[in-house]
């Protein structure tokens, strides 16, 4: 498992010479990337074609790395939270996020088609990725029952 910030300055051999160590360094670049995957997942949350999950999984490790408080903020956040703790524990996907990432999927596809018309080839290789993707999500296990938040 990925090891914190907190956890690799705590693992620091010997004393601190002055220099950053790497984990330090890393530090304000994750947080950056973390704030713009937040921000994309908010726009995803609006925008019908866009996802909004997986940049939200993945500004949770970004902030897991840099900021403990957003971090927090997004597992305890009433509508994403749940989704990102299933996540994280079981890498699970529930069933409603399923259907809705291969419904966007396909209408992606769809403008996708309609709009650029494509050659062949590239239309083929497209719809190979959507599948591909597709797949992986469809794969995911449910989350289980105790992992689903109590009303």
């Amino acid at each position: 498992m990925w090891r914190s910030v907190f956890e690799l300055r705590q693992s620091r051999r010997g004393g601190n010479d002055g220099r950053l160590q790497p984990a330090m360094m890393m530090r304000p670049l994750y947080f950056i990337c973390g704030l713009v995957l937040l921000a994309l997942g908010l726009i995803g949350a609006f925008v019908p074609v866009m996802p909004t999950t997986i940049f939200l999984i993945l500004a949770a490790w970004c902030f897991a790395r840099s900021s403990p408080k957003l971090e927090a903020w997004l597992l305890q956040h009433r509508t994403f939270g749940p989704v990102l703790t299933a996540w994280r524990r079981e890498g699970a996907i529930p069933r409603r996020g399923k259907i809705l990432a291969c419904l966007g999927m396909a209408l992606g596809f769809v403008l996708f088609w309609m709009g650029v018309h494509p050659v062949l080839e590239l239309l083929l290789l497209v719809l190979a990725g959507i599948v591909a993707c597709a797949s992986y999500i469809v794969s995911r296990p449910e989350p289980s029952p105790q992992s689903e938040p109590q009303p």
